[in-house]
């Protein structure tokens, strides 16, 4: 009976693992930002999908570390491990790599990690299927903004332009980025969840955290929360004050890019 016990046992486990081998993979398309404010000793990212709850599976903070996002064919599992690695001294780009370097499907993914110096790293996933572009990524002064599944290039250029020329905080500087992306067109499947969060040096864990997990317009959504909340990580950013104002009613709809 035993021997019959452990021979069922076996090809169950067997079975399971061919199960979950043949699993296809999460795919989170979305687009995200990562910046840090050495002066100030914060660090956060913010990021908007279609993918429900994406603020709890793609960016991941740490203060005095700094911040890295795991989206498309993402990993959740690297998240910690990324900001561990970065906190032990290893260049972005070579955390990156270290990620990647067992990886049974690198070119999926897409990755930004930056360090509280703002040293930056990005990977782009370009063998991403058709359904999932337009991707590609910017980086400018502490901050790298990246996306997929986007209805065009001017996602990542919106979000770069309004990072940049935001006066504010950083928390303000990455929610105008965020909403410029959504404002600019976004995922093109929809604006299903959204998320911010940021750490600071003395705060363990995060200092602000701001999820909407499920909604029709979950930018925008997350932007009045932003805009409702008292928090010393709002700056003195128009967007971030009451009363709120829709940041763009006549945004153009949903689509597809038609030259991917």
């Amino acid at each position: 009976m035993n021997r019959l016990w452990l021979l069922t046992f076996a090809a169950l486990a067997s079975w399971l693992c061919q199960s979950l081998d043949a699993a296809p993979p999460e795919i989170t398309a979305t687009f995200s930002i990562v910046a840090v404010d050495p002066e100030n000793h914060v660090c956060g990212a913010a990021v908007a999908s279609k993918y429900p709850g994406v603020g709890k599976v793609v960016p991941y903070v740490r203060a005095d570390v700094g911040a890295f996002c795991t989206q498309h064919h993402h990993v959740p599992k690297w998240g910690d491990p990324a900001l561990d690695l970065l906190q032990a001294g290893k260049r972005p780009e070579a955390v990156i790599a270290e990620l990647l370097k067992d990886d049974k499907s690198p070119e999926l993914r897409q990755l930004a990690i930056i360090d509280m110096q703002g040293q930056t790293a990005v990977h782009n996933p370009t063998q991403a299927p058709e359904a999932s572009r337009y991707w590609g990524a910017m980086t400018g002064r502490f901050y790298c903004c990246q996306g997929n599944t986007l209805t065009g290039r001017e996602v990542v250029i919106a979000m770069s332009k309004a990072y940049e020329e935001t006066a504010g905080s950083l928390a303000d500087r990455l929610m105008a980025a965020l909403i410029a992306g959504d404002c600019a067109g976004g995922d093109h499947r929809g604006r299903l969840a959204s998320g911010i969060h940021v750490a600071k040096t003395g705060v363990e864990g995060h200092w602000l955290a701001l999820d909407v997990d499920k909604s029709d317009d979950a930018v925008v959504e997350l932007a009045k929360s932003y805009a409702e909340l008292k928090h010393d990580a709002k700056g003195s950013w128009r967007g971030a004050k009451l009363p709120f104002q829709h940041p763009c009613p006549d945004r153009p709809k949903l689509s597809i890019p038609k030259n991917p």
